[in-house]
């Protein structure tokens, strides 16, 4: 057993290894035909019609609101609790940011405050399925119907997380996947966009590949290979090679394994510590389905409610001040942790940018300074599991 358990590991098969060799030995490395099939892949999992694979989520989430026409005076309403990503693609198309608090309990976007930040200029919404909790999509839709947004799911973390039975990146006018190490489907980069909208699809393909007509499988498979294809967009090189697609699409192969066994994991944490006020394990509804991509609790739960309620922020710094000794103590008993991700209004871009404080978003200051991640990752041994719990109980 190993004494120190990382965060995350990535996991691959002999098969998945030996798939990358396929692309190398035939000379077609770039976009072609393991993209193409790791493409149909996602879709026959998902069950989203369309898909297009680019270099990162980064890019995907970039080249959809690209895509979909936002621009320079455009409002696009992000959680103030993410990767910082999600708001850094925005910022990229020239339009503006605006933060929406998060629910505590779930730490993804909190769709009730979203009416009060409605103005002539917001054209897009980008809810995240954090950590692999869908977000309320039926209300998210509801609410960006009525006022005619664009609906841009960053399911980074959404492999594997369903809302009644339909699994995530089907809902919106697009959704981006991540395939980072950490995520549980690797390419070491890469992503992926799904759609029901054939012609915004079609867009993003362009978009990634230059504003190309055609890509290059599809010129090379064609009555005349030699010619090149017209450019009808200004677009971007943002495609995913062969290399990684072959990688990918062995992963497909065993999908529902890899949630699953992930599902097993978090299973087993959340009776371990059942018990414990201190800590609370990351919320379960009824009508969704996690994917755990990993496994955030919130530390000192009553103690972050209580200050949320008086609008303390000294007392939420004082919690975090013990998680971070806690996170500390675990780190030298050899268990990797980490805050489940950062609240972005508190990063120096956007703190400068926008004008904020913490207490500007303060479920989400109180997310990013009082949540703790847990190692979850497929191929965690019983043992490393029972290891983690015995100490995590133990420790505080």
């Amino acid at each position: 057993m190993d004494a120190n358990i990382p965060i995350a590991r990535t996991s691959l098969t002999d098969e998945e290894v030996q798939s990358v060799l396929e692309p190398l030995r035939s000379g077609w490395l770039v976009q072609g035909p393991r993209v193409k099939e790791f493409e149909d892949k996602w879709r026959n999992f998902t069950g989203a019609p369309e898909a297009a694979a680019v270099t990162s989520c980064t890019t995907g989430l970039h080249l959809a609101l690209e895509a979909a026409g936002i621009g320079p005076g455009d409002e696009v309403i992000v959680p103030a609790f993410t990767w910082i990503s999600t708001a850094n693609v925005v910022e990229h198309t020239g339009a503006s940011v605006v933060f929406c608090d998060i629910d505590i309990s779930t730490f993804n976007i909190d769709v009730e405050l979203l009416p009060r930040l409605l103005t002539p200029r917001t054209k897009a919404i980008i809810p995240v399925h954090l950590f692999g909790l869908a977000a309320d999509m039926t209300a998210i839709n509801d609410f960006a119907r009525s006022a005619n947004l664009f609906v841009l799911e960053d399911a980074a973390c959404g492999f594997g997380a369903t809302h009644n039975g339909q699994h995530v990146g089907y809902f919106g006018d697009a959704g981006v996947f991540s395939f980072h190490p950490r995520k549980a489907i690797t390419t070491g980069e890469g992503g992926m966009v799904t759609s029901q909208s054939e012609d915004l699809i079609t867009k993003i393909r362009r978009l990634r590949d230059h504003g190309a007509e055609l890509s290059d499988l599809q010129r090379h498979l064609g009555p005349k290979p030699y010619l090149l294809a017209d450019h009808t967009e200004a677009g971007f090189n943002q495609r995913m090679t062969d290399i990684q697609g072959a990688l990918g699409s062995a992963q497909m192969d065993r999908a529902s394994e890899i949630v699953n066994e992930r599902r097993r994991l978090a299973s087993i944490y959340d009776e371990a510590f059942a018990d414990l006020p201190w800590l609370a394990t990351p919320s379960i509804f009824e009508g969704y389905e996690h994917g755990y991509q990993s496994y955030p609790c919130l530390f000192m739960p009553a103690a972050v409610n209580a200050a949320l309620v008086a609008s303390d922020e000294a007392a939420i710094k004082n919690i975090n001040a013990n998680r971070n000794q806690w996170m500390d103590d675990l780190q030298n008993a050899g268990i990797s942790t980490r805050p489940a991700t950062h609240a972005v209004h508190m990063l120096k871009f956007y703190r400068e940018k926008y004008e904020l404080s913490p207490m500007s978003f303060p479920r989400a200051f109180a997310a990013n300074d009082c949540s703790i991640s847990l190692p979850l990752f497929h191929g965690l041994s019983d043992d490393e599991q029972a290891m983690i719990i015995e100490i995590v109980r133990d420790s505080f």
